[in-house]
């Protein structure tokens, strides 16, 4: 059978059309969610991301405001800025965009955003809930984890009884990644650069999410035929060619089901984020 290649673009407008209906509805209830995202200096990457996430929130009718602060913000203004927004009435969602100047503490930011306003889902009090398994409606979940789980749902691939294996073990991605997984029952296992043999434990691998950081890592020879390949990097090839961790047009002559870079998870990180804000008034799905 030929490979599938997993559309994240559509999934994820499904997801943000979810959103954008209980938008709506709420609106009728004069209730509206809001987000506000805060990003230091003029990190190239950052805008992008930035921007984008304004695109989602005016196309789900989710009020967004940014604040944008000079790169030589102090430790101190950045807090104060938290603060002012954790006590406002009118924000429901905080998002300070990472990475930060190397002269700002991120852990500090991370902590100080109050959990009930944490749409990353980086707090320890969510990354706690989320390790007990004490998730509900109203719960926040990694963005990009969710929107890999997301994916995988829109494809009717089931994850319990699976050999699952992360490769990358970052907060982000790689931790809370492997969680989930286990949440929904998968066999899971989390390589990193102390792994050994990991051609070998990649291919006994259902299910391969590869969130490392490092330009088409995973070859064709490291996927079990017709297994599903996730693959969550955002690199530069040797063209300057966006492309992920996973070397995409060998593997997908192996893989069963794969995403592509861009176009696959990306997305899905954006639209989960909208379902988190929408979470963080109280109206969650």
């Amino acid at each position: 059978m030929p490979t599938v290649i997993m559309d994240g673009k559509a999934v994820s407008t499904a997801v943000k059309d979810r959103v954008r209906e209980r938008v709506a509805e709420l609106a009728g209830r004069g209730i509206q969610p809001s987000l506000a995202v805060v990003i230091v200096g003029d990190d190239p990457a950052s805008r992008v991301y930035v921007n984008n996430k304004k695109k989602a929130c005016e196309y789900t009718g989710i009020q967004s405001e940014e604040i944008a602060l000079p790169a030589d913000t102090t430790q101190d203004q950045l807090m104060e800025v938290i603060s002012t927004l954790n006590n406002r009435k009118d924000i429901n969602g905080i998002l300070c965009q990472l990475p930060l100047p190397s002269h700002l503490d991120e852990k500090q930011v991370v902590n100080a955003i109050s959990p009930e306003k944490d749409v990353d889902a980086f707090h320890p009090f969510n990354v706690g809930k989320i390790m007990l398994g004490d998730i509900d409606e109203q719960s926040f979940l990694p963005c990009t984890p969710a929107g890999v789980m997301e994916l995988l749902k829109a494809y009717d691939i089931a994850v319990s009884g699976k050999n699952c294996v992360v490769v990358g073990r970052s907060n982000i991605v790689g931790k809370p990644q492997a969680l989930l997984l286990l949440r929904e029952s998968g066999t899971v296992t989390v390589c990193h650069s102390r792994t050994s043999d990991l051609k070998k434990v990649c291919r006994e691998a259902d299910i391969l999410v590869v969130a490392i950081g490092r330009a088409k890592f995973v070859t064709a020879d490291m996927i079990k035929p017709g297994a599903v390949v996730i693959d969550v990097g955002m690199n530069r090839d040797e063209n300057g060619k966006l492309c992920g961790d996973v070397d995409f047009e060998a593997a997908k002559e192996t893989a069963g089901l794969i995403t592509p870079v861009p176009g696959g998870v990306g997305p899905m990180t954006i639209a989960m984020l909208m379902e988190n804000t929408l979470r963080a008034c109280g109206c969650g799905q």
